[in-house]
């Protein structure tokens, strides 16, 4: 089956960049293109501009069997919704624009083990112990394991791939059951410490605000918008004085819309991709940070 205009698609890369446009690409997106993308190869490119968002090619990113809705073809493009990233933009999902190449009309089969990565990131192999077929696939994506397993590696269902790869045992876990707190989700954040600050990105190659707080909720099993703003609609207002580990801070310059978000990590300090350290970051809140301090919410009781 083919790719059609109204009809949902699955990621098929271990993470899909969505773009702006298919004419805002240039030759040094390429690892981010080919098929396996490669995440780290990517970023150690990008210049200043595209980690900071100046340029506005970088929406955000998809992950492995990730769900979209297709919008129109054109050529190696495709433009659609992200239907597990809510977004003000489109009620349906977060929009934008992804290589046809990291998509596929496939679906996963629904009756297997459902997983999730726990590793930073991971890779799928052809076998245990054999040749790579996706490398970087990252922390909090979703699996569908078959019920086969092998001196340490479990068999799991790959989108775009006519039979399935294997993961190492130690890098899933079985699927969130809704019992996690909000340290659990600050846990998630904290071993991404170090990642760097990336527009958009959302995996543990490269990863922005509101895409760390995406990401680590995700691993979870809670879906949050996209974006900084949006997460703050999403979210329960709490007083500051309340605010407790996991739960998050919210940042924005007097008469202008929220743009920074990080996770409150207990003794007035935050965990939080930050674009002036270049990275993700442990650190007190204070400067300017406290300065455009706006409020605290809470995602999870």
């Amino acid at each position: 089956m083919t790719l059609q205009p109204g009809a949902e698609g699955v990621v098929s890369a271990a993470v899909a960049t969505l773009w702006s446009g298919p004419e805002v690409t240039r030759p040094s997106d390429e690892p981010a293109l080919r098929t396996p993308v490669d995440m780290r190869a990517w970023v150690a490119g990008l210049g200043d501009q595209d980690r900071s968002g100046e340029s506005a090619r970088i929406l955000a990113q998809l992950l492995l069997g990730e769900r979209v809705l297709v919008d129109e073809i054109e050529g190696d493009w495709v433009k659609a919704v992200a239907l597990d990233q809510p977004s003000s933009q489109d009620p349906r999902g977060y929009p934008g624009w992804l290589h046809a190449d990291h998509l596929t009309s496939d679906t996963v089969p629904a009756d297997g083990s459902e997983l999730v990565v726990d590793a930073t990131a991971t890779a799928v192999r052809d076998a245990p112990f054999g040749d790579i077929l996706l490398y970087g696939v990252t922390i909090g994506t979703r699996l569908v394991g078959v019920d086969m397993a092998y001196r340490g590696w479990t068999q799991v269902f790959v989108p775009g791939h006519e039979e399935p790869g294997w993961v190492r045992t130690a890098d899933l876990t079985q699927a969130p059951d809704g019992s996690a707190t909000a340290e659990d989700v600050l846990a998630v954040a904290e071993r991404i410490i170090d990642a760097p600050y990336v527009w958009g990105g959302m995996s543990a190659y490269g990863v922005d605000c509101s895409g760390l707080v995406h990401l680590a909720c995700r691993r979870h099993g809670v879906t949050l918008p996209r974006d900084a703003h949006d997460q703050a609609e999403a979210t329960k207002e709490i007083s500051l004085e309340d605010a407790a580990p996991g739960d998050l801070y919210f940042f924005a310059r007097p008469g202008e819309p929220i743009h920074h978000v990080g996770f409150v990590a207990g003794e007035r300090r935050m965990v939080h991709a930050s674009l002036d350290h270049h990275r993700v970051v442990l650190e007190p809140l204070e400067g300017e940070r406290a300065d455009t301090l706006t409020g605290a919410r809470r995602v999870l009781s």
